[in-house]
């Protein structure tokens, strides 16, 4: 359908000039669509756009689409009971939170978690258990497997292998991936206290970490979520704000697996893929194989993050 141009995974960088924030509204085929972004790719203009009512991202050509410029006061207004808007006030609602900000649960028709797996920069490679065991323990029940990938722009460059090897298992539909903007940098020092680490360490160009990531993801065939996950889940009001004022869902997790956290039906599950998170990835396996009857039985789901947090609100 030409009125949508939907990013296909590719090795080859299509590249894109004048990628901006663009808040608007589009509606196609009965649904409606707030426009995030603004670039031009290969001679056309462009935008990033989410379905109000379904959460998922798509790439509209904006000859093929009606769209108008507006704001987010007035879109409030238009979309007051569409579930982004309603996660999107939430959110806005419980800012003051330093650490775990965002949505952490959410709401599974049937028993199961929603698995996000966070990419931080790192030397070490993927670590490719978790995916390998999502793939053999679900793939006669769930085809593909949704996960949710946390990703650093500067894991992205460092582990291209990793990535296309990701975008595989893709093409071949035995994963289903949701890309969740975990800054470009995702800066952190050890030595210094969480008030000034990570997106809070003073100077940080909220905008750049967030939108340089997005088009990088975009040039690699990538389409981004409008989710949001901040580094060390370390934020405050005001970075929040910023987050929401973009048109992202910040997406905290109330089992952190490594943290000792146990997970509950609906948990929006967190470890790290990156290699430097071993106890996290061993209790999740444990984990998945500990629900291998009930995973058999179609009692033990994994769950589609846009859809998780879509029935939440």
């Amino acid at each position: 359908m030409s009125f949508f141009c939907f990013a296909q995974q590719s090795d080859a960088q299509v590249a894109i000039q004048n990628y901006s924030v663009f808040i608007g509204k589009a509606s196609f085929a009965k649904s409606d669509f707030i426009l995030l972004r603004k670039f031009r790719q290969q001679g056309k203009t462009k935008f990033l756009a989410v379905d109000v009512n379904k959460l998922n991202t798509t790439i509209l050509d904006s000859a093929n689409v009606k769209f108008s410029s507006s704001y987010w006061q007035q879109l409030k207004y238009t979309y007051p009971n569409t579930p982004f808007i309603k996660a999107l006030i939430d959110v806005e609602n419980q800012s003051f939170l330093i650490q775990d900000a965002g949505i952490t649960h959410g709401y599974p028709a049937e028993k199961g978690i929603t698995l996000t797996v966070d990419l931080c920069p790192s030397h070490k490679p993927l670590d490719r258990s978790i995916f390998n065991a999502l793939v053999s323990s679900f793939a006669n029940i769930e085809k593909p497997v949704p996960i949710g990938l946390s990703i650093a722009g500067k894991f992205l460059l460092q582990h291209e292998n990793d990535i296309q090897w990701i975008n595989e298992l893709q093409q071949k539909q035995l994963i289903k991936v949701t890309w969740i903007n975990h800054t470009y940098s995702h800066y952190y020092d050890p030595k210094v206290p969480l008030t000034e680490n990570f997106l809070l360490k003073p100077g940080t160009n909220i905008h750049n970490e967030v939108l340089k990531l997005e088009q990088l993801l975009l040039e690699k065939g990538m389409i981004p979520s409008i989710f949001f996950r901040f580094p060390g889940l370390v934020s405050d009001s005001a970075i929040v704000k910023q987050i929401t004022t973009l048109g992202l869902l910040p997406i905290g997790s109330d089992a952190w697996l490594a943290k000792g956290n146990q997970p509950k039906n609906g948990s929006i599950v967190l470890i790290h893929g990156n290699g430097n998170e071993p106890v996290g990835v061993k209790d999740f396996l444990n984990l998945i194989k500990n629900k291998s009857q009930l995973v058999q039985s179609r009692q033990w789901l994994m769950f589609d993050l846009s859809s998780s947090v879509k029935g939440e609100f």
